[in-house]
C-alpha cells in the first residue's frame, strides 16, 4: 500500500500542502483567490533612528534600508519588480510594499500622496507599509484607517525582540513598552488593517530562551501576522565590525531551524507566519552563508515539524 504524502496526512487546518504552519501564500490565495506577489518599493523615506530624532546610524545590522531602487519613481520601481518576478511566477495580482526605512515617518499630506500613488498601481490588491511602532501618531493612524477604506492594508511593525537590553545593544531606538503602545493603538485604529510583527532570531547576546520568550510574548498579542527573520551580517554595518572582531557569532542552520519550529508551535493557528527566513543581497552578505539556500532552510523546517508530528499552535493545545 502506498504511503500517504505529507500533504495528505497534514493535521494543520490552514494549509493545502505539506506546510504545517499558516503561510502568507495560503492567506493570500484564501483572501484574493489566487497567488499574489509582493513588490518591494523605496519611497525615499528616512528613519528617526537615522536622522537623529531618537538615534543615528540606524540599527547595527541596517545598511541604508531594505529596498534598492531609491531615486526612481514608484511606478518605474513597480514595473521593474514585476518584470523580475515574472521570471519566476505568472501573477496577475500584486502587493506594492513600501519597505525601505520608516514609511509612516513624514508629514501626513506627503504620506497620503505616496499611499494613493502606490494603491493605484495596476494590479494592486493590497498595500503593505513597513514602519516602526514609535511612528504612529493619531494623525498617522487616522490616515492609515482612511487609506484602508480604499485598499486593504498590511502594516508591518519592526519589534525584533522584547528584551530592552538587546534593543539598546542593537541601537533599536525604542523600548518594548513603546512597541506595545504603538501596536495597541494600531490594532484599535479601525478599518481594514492587518498587523504583522517582525522578530529577528540570532541577535547579539540572545540565546534560545530569549528568542522563545519574544515569540511567546508576541503570540499572546494575537497579531494577524508575524515574520521570523534570521539576523544577516552585511558588509559595511556595525554588526559586520563585531563579526570581524569575533564579538558576534551567527546562528548555525540546525539551531535556527529548531528554534523557528519551537516558535511556530507557540502561535495560534490563525496567525499568519508570513516569513520563516529572509533574503540578503549576495554581494552584501558576509554571514551566515548557509542562509543563501533559502529553499533548503524552509524544507528543513517542514521536515522538522513532520519529524515532531507537530504544527503551528501545537504547544497551545490543552493536553
Amino acid at each position: 500500500m502506498k504511503k500517504p504524502t505529507q500533504a495528505a496526512c497534514n493535521p494543520f487546518p490552514y494549509s493545502d500542502s505539506n506546510k504545517r504552519y499558516h503561510t502568507f501564500e495560503y492567506y493570500l490565495r484564501s483572501r484574493f483567490g489566487e497567488k499574489c506577489a509582493r513588490i518591494a518599493l523605496d519611497a525615499g523615506f528616512t528613519c528617526p533612528n537615522i536622522d537623529g530624532t531618537c538615534g543615528t546610524g540606524g540599527c547595527i545590522y541596517c545598511l541604508n534600508g531594505s529596498a534598492s531602487a531609491a531615486g526612481t519613481n514608484l511606478s518605474k520601481q513597480y514595473a521593474a519588480g514585476i518584470a523580475a518576478m515574472q521570471s519566476k511566477w505568472n501573477c496577475r495580482k500584486y502587493i506594492p510594499y513600501l519597505q525601505a526605512h520608516t514609511n509612516t515617518y513624514a508629514p501626513v499630506e506627503t504620506l497620503r500622496h505616496i499611499y494613493n500613488e502606490a494603491l493605484s498601481l495596476p494590479g494592486a490588491v493590497m498595500l503593505a507599509i513597513a514602519t516602526r511602532p514609535d511612528c504612529l501618531s493619531p494623525e498617522i493612524l487616522s490616515l492609515l484607517s482612511e487609506t484602508s477604506q480604499k485598499i486593504p492594508l498590511l502594516v508591518e511593525l519592526g519589534l525584533q525582540t522584547i528584551h530592552d537590553d538587546t534593543a539598546a545593544h542593537i541601537n533599536r531606538g525604542h523600548s518594548y513598552a513603546e512597541f506595545l503602545d504603538g501596536y495597541t493603538r494600531l490594532k484599535n485604529a479601525g478599518g481594514d488593517i492587518a498587523v504583522c510583527v517582525h522578530l529577528i532570531n540570532g541577535l547579539p547576546g540572545e540565546d534560545k530562551a530569549h528568542m522563545i520568550a519574544s515569540a511567546e510574548a508576541v503570540a499572546a498579542l494575537h497579531p494577524d501576522m508575524v515574520k521570523l527573520h534570521l539576523l544577516h551580517v552585511l558588509h559595511g554595518t556595525p554588526l559586520y565590525n563585531l563579526y570581524q572582531q569575533g564579538a558576534y557569532t551567527p546562528m548555525e542552520q540546525e539551531e535556527y531551524v529548531h528554534i523557528v519550529c519551537d516558535q511556530i508551535e507557540r502561535f495560534a493557528p490563525e496567525t499568519v507566519i508570513a516569513r520563516v527566513t529572509g533574503d540578503a543581497p549576495a554581494e552584501l552578505l558576509a554571514a551566515p552563508l548557509w542562509c543563501r539556500r533559502k529553499t533548503a532552510v524552509t524544507n528543513d523546517i517542514d521536515k522538522e515539524l513532520y519529524r515532531r508530528d507537530s504544527f503551528q499552535g501545537h504547544s497551545t493545545i490543552d493536553p
